[in-house]
C-alpha cells in the first residue's frame, strides 16, 4: 500500500488542512496586548477592598490602638501605656513561692482557657451529632428533593433569633421544665433533678443545639460530592462498610468537617448570650468579660481581651488547618 505523506494529503484535500487561512499575527498580538472593552481589574476589586478596609482593617486597627490608651473615670486618654496588658497577664505573687497566687494564671487567662474548653467540647459534640445527620442526608436519602427538604428542615432553627433559641431552653431545663416532667411521668425520677438548669450540662447542650447546624451544612455538601461509583467499586471488591468509611468516605469528607468546625469554633469563642441566659451568669467567658468592661466604659481593657480572644481564634484556626489541609483535600 502506497504511503501518503502529509504534503500529498494536503494537496489532495485542500479543504481540510491546506486551505486554512493563516492567523493574522498582528491582530493576535493586538488582542493580547489590548484587552476587550470593560472594567479594569482595579475597579473590579475596589468594592471588596473598600469594604474590608472600612469594616475589618479600620476596626481592628482601632482595637489595637485603644488597647494602649489609659482608662480614666472621665473616659479614655490617648496616653500610651501597657497597663491594660499588665492587668490581663500579671498576678501579684505569681513568682513568689510563699504566695497563694504562686504560678497561678490571672483570672482573665483562666476565663480565656474556660472559653476554649467549652468551645472544643461543643465542637466535639457537634461533630458527633452533626456527622450522622449529614451522612444520612447525603448517603441514605436518594431523591434530591427529599435531601433538600430535610436539609432545609435542619436550617429551621436559623430562621429564628439567636436569643430566642437560647431563651427557649429555659422552659426545657427548669425544675418544672419539660425534661423533668417527662422523666417524672415515665417514673425514672422521684423528684425534679437540678443539674439541668444553670449548669455546665445545660449550657453545653444549648450550645450544641444552637450551633450544630453550622457543622451539618459543610459536611453534607462534602459528602454529597463523593462519587457513588467509588463506593460501588469498593463493595464489588469486597470491602466492609467500616473499610469503605475509613478509606473513602472519611478522608473525602475531611474538608467539610474542617470548615464546619472552623465555623463553630469562631462562633462559640465569641459567645456570651448563652452563658448569661442558660448558665445564669455562673460562669464567665471572654465574650462576657468584654461585654462587662465595655458596659463600664473601660474600653482599653475590653480591647485587650478582644485582642487576646482574636489571637486564640487565629491559633485555633491554624491548628485545624494544620490537621486538615483543605486545599489539598479539595
Amino acid at each position: 500500500m502506497t504511503e501518503i505523506t502529509e504534503t500529498q494529503f494536503t494537496a489532495s484535500h485542500p479543504g481540510l488542512i491546506g486551505s486554512q487561512p493563516k492567523p493574522d499575527e498582528a491582530a493576535v498580538r493586538a488582542k493580547i496586548i489590548r484587552p476587550e472593552e470593560g472594567f479594569s481589574t482595579g475597579w473590579l476589586i475596589a468594592p471588596a477592598t473598600l469594604w474590608l478596609i472600612l469594616f475589618l482593617v479600620v476596626p481592628l486597627a482601632s482595637i489595637i490602638v485603644f488597647s494602649f490608651f489609659e482608662s480614666t473615670p472621665s473616659g479614655m486618654l490617648p496616653n500610651l501605656t501597657v497597663h491594660s496588658y499588665r492587668e490581663f497577664f500579671y498576678v501579684e505573687g505569681f513568682f513568689s513561692p510563699s504566695s497563694e497566687s504562686f504560678l497561678k494564671p490571672s483570672v482573665f487567662i483562666t476565663t480565656l482557657g474556660s472559653t476554649i474548653y467549652f468551645t472544643f467540647v461543643t465542637m466535639f459534640l457537634c461533630l458527633i451529632v452533626g456527622y450522622p445527620i449529614a451522612y444520612f442526608l447525603s448517603m441514605q436519602v436518594k431523591a434530591f428533593k427529599w435531601q433538600l427538604a430535610l436539609f432545609l428542615l435542619c436550617m429551621v432553627p436559623f430562621w429564628t433569633s439567636y436569643l430566642i433559641r437560647a431563651v427557649a431552653w429555659l422552659p426545657m431545663l427548669g425544675r418544672r421544665g419539660l425534661i423533668n416532667q417527662a422523666l417524672s411521668g415515665m417514673g425514672i425520677i422521684d423528684k425534679p433533678v437540678s443539674f439541668l438548669f444553670y449548669s455546665e450540662f445545660g449550657y453545653t447542650m444549648a450550645l450544641v443545639q444552637i450551633y450544630v447546624v453550622l457543622g451539618i451544612g459543610p459536611i453534607f455538601f462534602s459528602l454529597a460530592k463523593i462519587d457513588k461509583a467509588f463506593l460501588e467499586a469498593a463493595i464489588d471488591m469486597g470491602a466492609t462498610p467500616f473499610q469503605i468509611f475509613r478509606e473513602i468516605i472519611g478522608p473525602m469528607s475531611l474538608p467539610g468537617v474542617a470548615i464546619g468546625m472552623i465555623f463553630i469554633f469562631v462562633m462559640i469563642m465569641g459567645e456570651f448570650a448563652t452563658a448569661v441566659v442558660v448558665y445564669g451568669g455562673k460562669t464567665s467567658t471572654t465574650g462576657t468579660v468584654i461585654l462587662n468592661y465595655y458596659g463600664i466604659a473601660n474600653y482599653p481593657f475590653a480591647a485587650v481581651n478582644a485582642l487576646m480572644l482574636m489571637v486564640a481564634m487565629v491559633l485555633g484556626i491554624v491548628i485545624i488547618l494544620r490537621v486538615v489541609d483543605i486545599r489539598k483535600e479539595l
